[in-house]
């Protein structure tokens, strides 16, 4: 539609006008927005089709007399628009949609597991000699370093890591089915 063609001074365009808007640009508007799409045809034709409903929103704008055509003024908004999709969706989080989900994924147990283990570990944890047991508690329930265990117990570092290494040697043996979880 070019700036010579006249539009009704009603409010909005007539459907016939905007057919004739859609037959003259919908293929370059089309192009573009695929290049801008990335290639994704759906979502191009949708923003053909929301680019069409903006020029039928905003009538006064295809009939400036201060240019030749509407294409310009179609492929701004149509730019604009993708822009503004993109921007959407980047910043919500990706759609799982119908993807199978990681079957590799650590399953949480539930809380009686997670109690019957506690109490597991408590009994093998009783079976340690005081040596490999005070070391086994400062660093992996109490969370110290090798370091802080080494000050606390008036020993050096290289024996708490020996006595921490036994002493999961040892847990190991004790309880045989959570031996990958204490590797």
């Amino acid at each position: 539609m070019t700036a010579g063609t006249t539009l009704t001074t009603t409010a909005t365009t007539a459907e016939h006008e905007l057919a004739a808007l859609q037959r003259e640009h919908g293929r370059p508007l089309f192009a573009l927005l695929l290049r801008l799409c990335d290639g994704d045809r759906q979502r191009a034709e949708d923003l053909v089709q929301e680019t069409l409903v903006r020029a039928w929103q905003h009538p006064e704008a295809l009939r400036a007399d201060a240019f030749d055509s509407v294409r310009p003024w179609l492929m701004t908004v149509a730019r604009r628009l993708a822009i503004d999709a993109r921007r959407a969706r980047q910043a919500r989080p990706a759609e799982v949609g119908d993807a199978v989900l990681d079957t590799h994924a650590p399953v949480c147990a539930d809380h009686a597991d997670r109690a019957a283990a506690a109490l597991d570990v408590r009994e093998a944890v009783k079976t340690l000699t005081p040596h490999h047991r005070e070391v086994l508690v400062l660093v992996y329930f109490q969370g110290a370093s090798v370091a802080e265990a080494a000050q606390t117990l008036g020993i050096p570092p290289g024996t708490v890591k020996s006595r921490a290494y036994y002493a999961l040697r040892a847990l190991r043996r004790v309880l045989p089915g959570y031996a990958a979880d204490l590797r």
